[in-house]
């Protein structure tokens, strides 16, 4: 479940992104900072937040980069974008991507705060019931909110990896999905190792969600890459 009065904050000008803290703080938010884009992705992945306040300049890996990383596994994050820059082009790219909000440096503390009550309250009232967004593969389902997989009512427990591949496929269903393509998307375009992890990946998902079922989700397609084939009840 979600905390909702935690807050991460992703700022690279450290004195600003202390004065965030301790005025969050105050107001009553658990708040945790880091200052590089890598670093906030790999807290992303692995945490679950009520707001993310995302600076868009940041070393590694730019705000827009992770923010777009973010919606494209599902993350729904309400997230509030910190800029430098006061044009309308940042300010639509950012909007576009799926930021939530937008406020431009300087700014007045009590705006951002007020925002950031806005942003939570909103995110609060208009979740579902059960507190999830529910991706669904015949009797596959995602809660994207507690990140908890399950097949024919059966709980599947994945490593933060597994779980984005699988989120990345069940947001393009029916469609055959390159090893590159897998590996820009889900490991970054950042990524250094064997190309072939993602090979690896896929058979530790089978493993997991396939192999016990007479139905298979996750097909080879041969010479091309892989797909999920989603069967509508």
């Amino acid at each position: 479940m979600t905390d909702e009065r935690k807050i991460l904050i992703v700022e690279d000008e450290e004195k600003i992104a202390r004065i965030l803290k301790l005025e969050l703080e105050y107001e009553g938010y658990q708040t945790e900072s880091v200052h590089e884009g890598i670093k906030a992705w790999e807290l992303l992945q692995n945490q679950s937040w009520a707001l993310i306040i995302l600076d868009v300049m940041l070393p590694g890996l730019s705000g827009m980069e992770v923010l777009r990383r973010m919606r494209d596994r599902g993350d729904l994050t309400p997230v509030i974008m910190l800029t430098a820059r006061d044009t309308v082009v940042d300010k639509v790219s950012g909007l576009d991507q799926g930021a939530n909000d937008y406020v431009t440096k300087p700014f007045e503390i009590e705006e951002l705060l007020a925002r950031i009550r806005a942003n939570v309250r909103q995110n609060t009232l208009s979740k579902p019931e059960d507190n999830s967004l529910l991706l669904q593969s015949g009797d596959l389902e995602v809660h994207t909110a507690s990140r908890e997989v399950k097949r024919s009512g059966k709980e599947i427990t994945l490593t933060a990896r597994e779980y984005d591949l699988l989120v990345f496929l069940l947001h393009h269903p029916n469609q055959v999905l390159t090893r590159d393509q897998l590996l820009q998307q889900v490991w970054g375009f950042d990524y250094v190792g064997e190309t072939n992890i993602v090979d690896v990946y896929i058979r530790y998902l089978r493993q997991k969600m396939d192999k016990d079922y007479d139905v298979k989700l996750l097909h080879t397609v041969r010479g091309a890459g892989y797909m999920l084939k989603v069967r509508n009840s």
